[in-house]
This record gives C-alpha cells, sequence and structure tokens, in this order.
C-alpha cells in the first residue's frame, strides 16, 4: 500500500469541497489534498447549460443513486442524481442561485446554539465569493467588491437568465393577479414574490464550482487534486475503540485509478480530514468507517469505532409536484424544438449569441407563495418551465404547453441514507420517506390548489389553458394528496444526514463548528450538516457553510 501526507484531507470535490481547496491552500505553508471519485470537468456537456439533460443519469457525471420504494409517491423508485465529477453537483445542477430565506439560518442558530449561523451572521460569508451581475449593494458584492479588502473579489458569477418566453410572462402575471408581489430578487432574506431566477453561469456558458474556485489555483504548488481517487475508509490511531471517548482521524484508505490499474493509498492529515461528499456521500462513509448506529454496524460486521444514532438519519428533500398545462395559441420550447429547423435555429442562435434554448436552466421562472395566508413565511416554491415531458429525460409532448412544479419547503417527512453492505462500491439505501406526515400530504394537496387558482386568472385565459397533469377528476383532499403520489419527484435537493445540532441533541453528528461529535481531526462540511432544509435550492447555501468552515478551520489551526 502506497502512502502519502498532507496537512488537510478534502474527501469529495464538490461545491464545498472546491471552495475549501481554495481557502485552505491559500496560505503556502498548508498543504492540502482534494480528492474526487469521478474524473476532471472536461466533458462538454458540463459547460452548456442544457447539457443537464447529458449529465443526469450519466456514470462520466453522475452517481445514478436510486432510492428505495417510497410509499408516499406510490411506491416508485426514484433515479437520485449526485455529481461524480469536479464540480460535484453544481456540474449537473439547475444553476439556480438562491440562499433561501432569514427565518432558515435564524433558526439554525437556535437549533445549534451559535449565533453564527444566524442570517445576519450568515450574509457576509454568501458575499464573501458573489460575484453578481447588477454590481454591489447591501446584499451582494461583485469582483473587486470584498468589504474587508483581503480578496480581489468573488468566484461565484451570477448572472441573468439568457432568454424570453411569453408563456412565463403570461404565468407571472396570473400569479400577480392572485396577489403574488413581483420580486426581482429572490436573495435578500424573504423571497416571497415571482420572478425569474438567477442563474450560476458566466457569458452563456455553466460556471460550476471547478470553474470558479479551482481553475484560478489550478498551479498551486502546495495543492494536489486526484480525481478518480474513492476514500475507503477513515483512519484512526491504533488505540480507537469505542472505550476511548475522543478518538484521532488520522486520515483516509483510498483507491486511485488514474492508470487503469487501482492503487491503495493510505494518506494521512496532520491537521484534519474533511468529509465534502455529500447528503449521500458523507454519512455513508462514516458508517463504513465505523462511525454510526452500534446495531446497524454489527449487522454489516464493521468494528465500531463511534456510536452516533444520528449518521444517515434526518434525510430531508423538497418534493415537486409537476403539473403541466396544455396551451392554444401560445408557443412553447414542445413545439419550437419538434423539427430539424427548430433545432437548427436554436442551435445557432446559441452559437452566435449565447441566448436561447440551449442557455437555458432547467427552470425558468420561479415564484414563492404561502400554502395558507394565515402564514408568515412562504413555504412554497414554484419551478415554471416553457415545455412539457411525461418525465425527465422522456421527450417533449408534441403539443404546446408548460411545467408549474410546486414543492413544499419545509417538509416534515424525514428520510435516511445508510450502507447496505461493507463492500467498497456499494451503493447505499436511500428512502426519502416522501409525504410520510399528514402535514406534508395536507400542503401538497392545497399546492395543487393553489396551483389551479393561479392558472385560472385572465392573464392566461386567452389561451386556454388544460390541466393534462394530474388532472381535473383529482378534486377531494384525498385525490389530491393520491394526485401529489402520482406526480412527485425529486427536486435534487437532500440534506441533513451529519445534522449539527447544540451540546444536548442526542442526534446531532457535528457541532455548531462542523466537528464529528467525539473524533478529534474530523470535520463535515457539505449539505448533510443543515438540521434542516433551507427554503429554497440548496447548492449556494453550501457555499456560505464552506466559506464559514474554511474560517474556522484556519482559526482552529492557529491556535
Amino acid at each position: 500500500m502506497e502512502t502519502a501526507q498532507f496537512d488537510y484531507v478534502i474527501v469529495g470535490a464538490g461545491t464545498a469541497g472546491c471552495l475549501l481547496a481554495n481557502r485552505l491552500s491559500a496560505d503556502p505553508r498548508n498543504k492540502v489534498l482534494l480528492l474526487e471519485a469521478g474524473g476532471k470537468d472536461d466533458y462538454r456537456w458540463i459547460h452548456i447549460p442544457v447539457g443537464y439533460l447529458y449529465c443526469i443519469g450519466n456514470p462520466i457525471t453522475d452517481w445514478c443513486f436510486e432510492t428505495q420504494p417510497s410509499a408516499g409517491i406510490g411506491g416508485r423508485i426514484l433515479k437520485y442524481p449526485r455529481g461524480r465529477v469536479l464540480g460535484g453537483s453544481s456540474s449537473i445542477n439547475g444553476m439556480i442561485y438562491m440562499r433561501g430565506q432569514s427565518r432558515d439560518y435564524d433558526h439554525w442558530a437556535e437549533l445549534t446554539d451559535n449565533p453564527e449561523w444566524r442570517w445576519d451572521a450568515a450574509l457576509p460569508y454568501f458575499m464573501k465569493h458573489e460575484d453578481y451581475w447588477r454590481g454591489a449593494d447591501a446584499f451582494h458584492s461583485s469582483g473587486g467588491s470584498d468589504p474587508t479588502g483581503r480578496r480581489p473579489g468573488g468566484e461565484w458569477r451570477i448572472e441573468k437568465q439568457r432568454l424570453n418566453w411569453e408563456v412565463l410572462e403570461r404565468f407571472s402575471e396570473a400569479a400577480q393577479q392572485t396577489g403574488i408581489p413581483l420580486n426581482p430578487d429572490f436573495n435578500r432574506g424573504t423571497n416571497e414574490g415571482v420572478g425569474y431566477f438567477e442563474v450560476n453561469q458566466k457569458g452563456g456558458f455553466r460556471w460550476n464550482a471547478s470553474q470558479a474556485f479551482l481553475k484560478p489555483i489550478w498551479e498551486r504548488r502546495n495543492l494536489s487534486i486526484w480525481t478518480h481517487s474513492q476514500a475507503q475508509r477513515l483512519l484512526f490511531d491504533s488505540s480507537a475503540a469505542m472505550s476511548e471517548s475522543s478518538p484521532r482521524c488520522l486520515g483516509v484508505q483510498v483507491e486511485v485509478t488514474q492508470t487503469g490499474r487501482p492503487v491503495l493509498f493510505e494518506v494521512k492529515a496532520n491537521k484534519e480530514v474533511i468529509l465534502c461528499s455529500g447528503a449521500i456521500g458523507s454519512p455513508a462513509l462514516l458508517e463504513a468507517s465505523g462511525i454510526g448506529q452500534k446495531e446497524r454496524l454489527a449487522q454489516l460486521h464493521i468494528p465500531l469505532i463511534k456510536e452516533l444514532p444520528g449518521v444517515g438519519e434526518n434525510l430531508q428533500d423538497h418534493l415537486q409536484l409537476r403539473m403541466v398545462f396544455a396551451l392554444q395559441k401560445l408557443p412553447t420550447l414542445n413545439t419550437r424544438a419538434s423539427t430539424k429547423l427548430g433545432k437548427l435555429a436554436i442551435l445557432i442562435e446559441y452559437a452566435l449569441l449565447r441566448t436561447g434554448p440551449m442557455s437555458m436552466a432547467p427552470s425558468q421562472l420561479g415564484v414563492f407563495t404561502r400554502s395558507s395566508p394565515e402564514l408568515k413565511w412562504p413555504d412554497l416554491e414554484y419551478h415554471v418551465q416553457p415545455l412539457s415531458l411525461e418525465a425527465f429525460g422522456q421527450p417533449l409532448h408534441p403539443f404546446n404547453a408548460f411545467t408549474a412544479s410546486v414543492c413544499h419547503l419545509n417538509p416534515s417527512s424525514r428520510g435516511s441514507v445508510h450502507l447496505q453492505s461493507q463492500e467498497n462500491g456499494s451503493l447505499p439505501a436511500i428512502q426519502p420517506n416522501y409525504l410520510s406526515t399528514d402535514e406534508d400530504k395536507q400542503i401538497a394537496a392545497q399546492a395543487l390548489r393553489v396551483t389551479r387558482n393561479i392558472i385560472s386568472q385572465a392573464a392566461l385565459k386567452p389561451y386556454s389553458p388544460k390541466e393534462i397533469k394530474p388532472g381535473i377528476e383529482f378534486q377531494s383532499e384525498e385525490q389530491l394528496i393520491e394526485a401529489a403520489g402520482q406526480i412527485g419527484t425529486t427536486i435534487f435537493h437532500p440534506v441533513g444526514t451529519c445534522k449539527m445540532g447544540a451540546a444536548n441533541d442526542t442526534s446531532r453528528v457535528v457541532d455548531s463548528t462542523l466537528k464529528v461529535k467525539g473524533i478529534r481531526n474530523l470535520r463535515v462540511v457539505d449539505a448533510s450538516i443543515m438540521p434542516t432544509i433551507t427554503s429554497g435550492n440548496t447548492n449556494s447555501p453550501v457555499l456560505m457553510i464552506a466559506e464559514k468552515a474554511a474560517e474556522w478551520i484556519l482559526r482552529d489551526a492557529a491556535r
């Protein structure tokens, strides 16, 4: 077995891992290793925005996970994409820049007894890496606007979308006719309203975490980036056992396959090992290493290092209910892309102008509203698209139609992620438990009613919208809950499986500075640490988490 030694070992070159590698290696005295199970982000479809269609479900870029059958959605098994490439899920996701709501972070502060998670304390860490197309103000920063003067500018480019669809304008008008306000910026602490999503693109290309945080520093001599390098288990000191209160993590055992032949490495970390493998990968690696539920690990014949019952629990995700409406006399992408000439025009527009359908994020128009007027905050999010299909990856419908996909932002259903085998390379069991609580079922039914109310407004009446999915035959509470189970699917926002918590929280996996409970020199920095899911898309909050973690890691090392 080969050996190597670094100061910091980062497991996973996704959204968080790329930023951490950048920040920790900024000091040339720190020797940093970034491990990625997938390859480089040089697959051409990663960088063309519409290329997500060719990245999701593709083993070149995707882990190709699947869920277990989930009762709340009729026992269906869902594809569960997660990025397996430099940039991680930022290389295959919907590119939407969304922070969530201020209440999300104030709630985290309460749950962790740490005011550093409050919205007003989190906001500077969103702004620290931001390069916002409108320029700097009280809520945004742009290149060269770092208020501390320590950095020349933000790396994370955020731009307006490069498209225009009349059907989206009409939906926006209809939403406003129901009382939903126009909102040109969803990222100022409250996202209530209707408006176009802003996206992580640069000049019509996807801007992933690898482009933003790795490419500019690729030549740093103190940074090593190993691709095709699968972490198998964590390494602990020889005395590590259940009887020792705080075992020390020494490093990672890694299988490296870069020349066609796998080679095992023991990589030692002088300072810290940092897991950035996401809400699926991080709990799986902890369990493979003997950290988790005692009984579960015993069944898998994995020696127990530390009993932490919260590992792999608390899985949360946004379940999107994809409603489809056919239209008359209003063109959509369904018909625009239905002919060879139409496809050629789309290709030429993108090649010459970097605009049009090939520059599109999967969803373009957003709406945040409330399932009940009694609520203080929006609890529903819409992703509205000028197209429709039966399911992801299938052909567009042959008629003009659009999709209004709505999700409950704060689900009470909780799922889990656990190893099924100790064999290296075996995929974990993902059980999302969608619609497993009465509250989630009721809000799902109400979300369908809210959508129908928007569709009934004057702005859309000239186009005679007809509900295709789920269908107007679903009317009663029970029928609407059944319909939600039929059309519901993941919107790819898994979080919470290594949740942080206060000292008295027996189910926490990490503390409020993301150190694994009872293990020295080990942190988790990714979406898995969220105690509750954010009220919006989850990629950009992970960058904020990583910015905070980088500061804490460097501060601890300086002590």
